[in-house]
């Protein structure tokens, strides 16, 4: 073997280990740090229980969010008017449908209830009344150093059918409830709990359930 030839094969050999500890050194991948969030309620098999004891039929209307909350990513607002919304907390599903589904099957336990349909309505199916919920608050709020839930919007309750009456239409405010500020999780729970609370001021505004 010549000496050009031994060169050759050492720098090859040396390019050959350079490759192989390259490649043992390759970057880990990294772990998303998104976490997907969805509001609670009772669950399918509680709400199946309760379907049939009530005489109800209610209607449950597309409920409306204000622009800001129509968004994938949690809110949270700072003071009056600052709005941060964390890329990392995200909402599984469309926000106004979360507290349609939390909200249908929060009503179809209730013992005055025995049906709740979705808009939109089957035309063949008589309603005893409709629902409708248009939310104002739904958001983590930090002032200072304290942080909490809020959640507020104005309910309407119309009877069923084309001919429809006004039974009420009221402001509904939950009591704020302390967060932490930090864990997404615990804030989306106290905003179903607030979900919850909606649903037990509708129900008690139902004239047939008040008998």
């Amino acid at each position: 073997m010549n000496i050009r030839t031994n060169h050759l094969l050492k720098l090859g050999a040396g390019l050959l280990g350079v490759m192989l500890a390259g490649c043992s050194v390759l970057p880990e991948a990294q772990v998303d740090p998104t976490r997907y969030y969805v509001l609670s309620g009772p669950g399918l098999a509680d709400a199946g229980a309760a379907a049939h004891e009530g005489t109800l039929i209610l209607g449950l209307k597309a409920v409306r969010l204000p622009p800001y909350l129509d968004k994938i990513s949690v809110a949270v607002r700072h003071g009056t008017n600052e709005l941060v919304y964390n890329d990392y907390a995200r909402w599984a599903e469309p926000l106004n449908e979360g507290i349609a589904r939390v909200l249908r099957a929060r009503l179809l336990a209730s013992p005055a209830v025995n049906r709740v349909f979705n808009y939109p309505f089957p035309f063949d199916q008589k309603r005893d009344y409709d629902i409708a919920v248009n939310v104002i608050r739904c958001e983590g709020a930090k002032e200072g150093n304290q942080a909490f839930a809020r959640f507020a919007v104005v309910m309407e309750i119309t009877t069923g059918g084309e001919n429809s009456r006004l039974v009420t239409r009221r402001m509904f405010s939950a009591p704020e409830r302390a967060w932490d500020g930090r864990d997404y999780a615990a804030l989306v729970q106290a905003l179903s709990d607030d979900v919850g609370d909606l649903c037990a001021e509708v129900v008690a505004a139902l004239p047939a359930a008040g008998k």
